[in-house]
């Protein structure tokens, strides 16, 4: 283990949290919220200080696969823990637990919160938990990778353990140019989405951290009623723009190159669409007669539809009341998520398709023994270790959701809170059903289940493995290469 070059990349992520808190302390002093202001100057020049220890000297050594994976999930704890802290030093939050499991679901753009009075919040404070929703979308280490030059794409594995979905790969040839073009396309559509709000009279704070919350498919409202009282052409803002950042960034990447029709090919694509437009439809006439006509049936259903499939957690309504099979479909979409390479959670659609495929290949195995079938998507045979990769991922995925619900049921709430809370965390979506509905919280649970669901958060946003791999004992070793003995003939 190369722990020189881990706490190299460490001491950077220090630095950038440090100039993040920046943003929220120039909120205060707009809104004269001076007090709340002094605890994120304090806190980002304890992440400097950090920052300057670890990288005092610059390690030559390449960064490898495991080096890549336990970077990755140090620094998103580190970033975690100390991005709470302005929560509990201006005593906003006043119990750290609770900052620390806000903060988390904000970098890890879950949504969930424990907040009871979201409007108690200083506006430095909302703000700062809108950010880490569009710092955690695309990821802090892309927006490192961006920004700092790494010699011979050394820090490639950062990029593949942070990238949401079964496989990473670079759009240009320099990994620099290819987190600057995912960046650079990122805050265009950020910038976008803000006019359009702000052509719709909506009041420029809220317009920038609503904004903020649907480019990292987030979910944090800076309302007690969620996104309810904003007008409709508002919401519909919203539902579009979830839709199309929860959409894989090639896509984009090819829209731009002015390729749209490769860029639509995608067969994950056509599938998110499909899966959105087929839900809408059966949850618009669900809900029909909870509401006046088909029209506002048709919005909520494809606001509720978009901001559940693409993990961004907003609400319109309260759901928990809908009917069963509109329950039951917005369940479903929260263990199937967004496109890989986007920045909503779930399993992904692309693993979905491939998980399915597999299904149908060992049918037609069963029927024809002898026969030759191979997985595959957009035309192209999918390789033995992605297929391998997916299913490992669901084993993976299955037994921490099982530990998870297993811990938190001592907690001694009801079924289907316990399983819809693990659900929501480990998928990153934020809101469940019943305790923890739309209208509800995760303020009543225990430290120790906030906890876990904490660590549900982090392994959903990671991908499991990273966080998987802090607690394996021979990643923290380090093996000396031996003597290699060459075999002479006698």
């Amino acid at each position: 283990m190369n722990y020189g070059i881990i706490c190299y990349v460490l001491g950077y992520v220090c630095y950038f949290e440090a100039a993040f808190l920046m943003l929220p302390f120039l909120v205060s002093l707009i809104y004269q919220e001076y007090m709340v202001g002094a605890a994120y100057v304090a806190v980002a020049v304890l992440c400097s200080l950090i920052g300057l220890g670890f990288t005092h000297r610059t390690p030559q050594a390449r960064m490898y696969t495991k080096e890549g994976l336990v970077t990755v999930a140090l620094s998103w704890i580190l970033l975690s823990i100390l991005g709470a802290l302005p929560f509990w030093i201006s005593g906003e939050i006043p119990h750290y637990v609770d900052a620390l499991f806000e903060t988390i679901s904000g970098f890890t753009t879950t949504g969930s919160s424990i907040l009871t009075d979201v409007e108690a919040m200083s506006h430095a404070g909302l703000f700062w938990r809108s950010f880490t929703h569009w710092v955690g979308g695309m990821g802090v280490l892309v927006f490192i990778l961006a920004i700092v030059p790494s010699k011979g794409g050394a820090f490639m594995n950062l990029m593949k353990a942070e990238s949401p979905g079964p496989s990473v790969s670079k759009f240009v040839p320099r990994l620099r140019d290819t987190a600057l073009f995912l960046y650079g396309i990122y805050m265009g559509m950020t910038v976008i989405q803000i006019i359009f709000l702000l052509i719709g009279r909506m009041p420029l704070f809220d317009a920038v951290t609503l904004t903020m919350g649907t480019a990292g498919t987030g979910g944090f409202a800076v309302k007690n009623s969620g996104i309810a009282d904003y007008t409709t052409y508002q919401q519909g803002v919203i539902t579009v723009f979830m839709i199309l950042f929860g959409v894989n960034f090639n896509t984009w990447f090819l829209v731009v190159k002015k390729k749209p029709r490769q860029a639509f090919r995608s067969e994950e694509v056509r599938t998110y669409f499909a899966i959105i437009a087929i839900s809408v439809l059966v949850i618009t006439f669900n809900i029909l007669p909870m509401f006046p006509n088909l029209f506002q049936a048709f919005h909520h259903a494809a606001f509720q539809v978009g901001s559940i499939i693409t993990t961004t957690g907003f609400s319109t309504r309260d759901f928990n009341t809908w009917p069963p099979l509109s329950k039951t479909i917005l369940m479903i979409l929260v263990f199937i998520g967004a496109c890989a390479g986007s920045t909503g959670g779930g399993i992904k659609v692309s693993r979905v398709v491939i998980m399915v495929k597999g299904i149908g290949k060992e049918i037609r195995m069963l029927l024809h023994p002898r026969s030759v079938h191979k997985v595959r998507m957009d035309g192209r045979p999918i390789e033995h270790e992605v297929v391998r990769s997916v299913n490992v991922y669901l084993a993976v995925y299955v037994l921490i959701f099982i530990g998870s619900l297993l811990i938190i049921t001592l907690d001694e709430k009801d079924l289907v809170t316990n399983f819809t809370a693990v659900a929501v965390t480990l998928n990153n979506i934020g809101p469940g059903l019943e305790v923890v509905g739309p209208a509800g919280n995760f303020s009543s649970f225990s430290d120790v289940s906030k906890l876990v669901l904490c660590l549900d958060m982090l392994a959903g946003r990671l991908e499991l493995f990273p966080m998987l791999m802090l607690f394996v004992p021979s990643v923290w070793t380090q093996h000396r290469p031996g003597k290699i003995r060459k075999n002479k003939e006698a």
